[in-house]
């Protein structure tokens, strides 16, 4: 069962260890990332940003019985165990397979993962169009076709960009 943990990410090494000990058992888990590319100083700067924050996905079998729950609350490391994932595992696990498929061979999400609207304007985060906006014109299966200023051209979904 995948439980939804609020944790302290200077901690979670500790945390993820601790877990581990008092579990007995298999722990599993999964926190997607965004690699965000900036242009400062005319030299590129990457930056690894938590796509939720502070909380972090956990899966254990044992997460099923609420002693287990009871018995976390002073792991180190750990802020808050959300209550109610019970409940919502089925959105939890489409949630986690639709991160998964969307990750890229680095294992950070993807523009596949957000949904892109034609005739919207958007600002690159990476790449080398780096905050240029430009406007989506067509969407096709590995490649977009943008309009940036004048020119028109095409571009691989493998830059991230945000809404204007």
């Amino acid at each position: 069962m995948w439980a939804v943990i609020k944790c302290d990410h200077k901690k979670l090494g500790i945390l993820k260890e601790d877990l581990k000990k008092k579990l007995n058992e298999d722990v599993i888990f999964y926190n997607p990332k965004l690699l965000v590319e900036k242009f400062k100083f005319n030299k590129l700067k990457k930056k690894e940003y938590n796509l939720l924050g502070d909380y972090i996905f956990c899966f254990n079998k044992n997460f099923q019985k609420e002693s287990t729950i009871k018995s976390l609350k002073f792991v180190k490391g750990l802020k808050n165990i959300l209550y109610g994932f019970a409940g919502s595992q089925k959105e939890i696990v489409n949630f986690i397979s639709r991160c998964k498929t969307a990750e890229n061979k680095d294992g950070y999400l993807s523009q596949d993962f957000f949904d892109l609207q034609i005739n919207s304007n958007y600002k690159f985060s990476t790449g080398p169009f780096t905050n240029m906006i430009f406007k989506i014109i067509n969407l096709q299966k590995n490649k977009i076709n943008i309009l940036l200023g004048n020119i028109n051209t095409t571009i691989g979904k493998e830059y991230l960009f945000t809404r204007v």
